[in-house]
């Protein structure tokens, strides 16, 4: 009776850890969740601006420009290596919007080209 009794109590240590040691690889191993970011394409206030004109991301996060104010906007990233995230399709009515999601850590500077002159331009550091 003792020895079975051992046994089982040996099982249940060994089951125990076991379930310890899978929980805790699979929680050090699940992603964040990404999270969506949402840039004003013109100011509440009506001036030509991003709001907020940078912002700080982490890999694999989305951000959602959306028409605010003062259109005709679009998003066109400086950086060549960026361009496929540039949208050059001008973006007329107010809650018109457009999204890109960030995988490669830096910092990447964007403007609004019809506005670029009046220093609509904004800046996305993705860690």
């Amino acid at each position: 009776m003792k020895l079975t009794t051992l046994i089982s109590r040996g099982l249940s240590l060994a089951l125990c850890m076991m379930v310890l040691v899978a929980g805790t690889l699979l929680m050090a191993v699940a992603p964040a969740a990404a999270e969506t970011f949402t840039v004003k394409m013109g100011a509440d206030s009506g001036m030509l601006a991003f709001e907020p004109s940078t912002l700080t991301i982490k890999q694999g996060d989305t951000v959602k420009w959306v028409n605010n104010k003062l259109p005709p906007h679009n998003i066109m990233f400086e950086d060549k290596a960026m361009a496929d995230k540039s949208h050059s399709a001008m973006l007329f009515s107010p809650g018109e919007s457009y999204e890109a999601t960030f995988d490669t850590a830096g910092t990447f500077s964007y403007y609004c080209a019809p506005h670029r002159g009046a220093g609509m331009a904004g800046k996305i550091t993705v860690e």
